[in-house]
């Protein structure tokens, strides 16, 4: 039995879809996209924890007491990157303004960084 060569060639010219080269790009590009990610998410989990102990430590009186209790949220939460000593504390109007900036710093490859800057302020 013959078979039609002209359908075989024309549903063939017809196929779409990726081949294994592009497959294999692609995978490798969602690969490393998954490890950076992977990384971020802690250091986001990070700083709810700070912005949720700056809020907090927002109801004390004096800077002392702030501090304090900024202290005591961090040794619960176990952060290390933001500490009472390194808030910024005002006043303005009637209200306590407890604010802080930090870095962190992600290794990627060989000498490059991903830099994350993270700042906040109680509300």
């Amino acid at each position: 039995m013959r078979t039609n060569s002209r359908s075989v060639r024309g549903s063939a010219a017809r196929q779409r879809g990726i081949s294994f080269i592009g497959l294999v790009f692609v995978a490798a590009v969602l690969g490393c996209v998954g490890v950076v990610v992977a990384q971020v998410i802690p250091t986001l989990i990070e700083w709810q924890a700070i912005d949720k102990a700056a809020n907090k430590a927002k109801e004390g009186a004096t800077v002392p007491e702030i501090r304090a209790i900024f202290d005591r949220a961090q040794a619960i939460d176990d952060f290390k990157s933001v500490s009472g000593r390194d808030l910024e504390i005002k006043k303005v109007g009637d209200k306590v303004v407890v604010s802080y900036a930090y870095e962190r710093e992600i290794p990627l490859f060989g000498p490059a960084y991903l830099t994350l800057k993270y700042k906040g302020e109680s509300r």
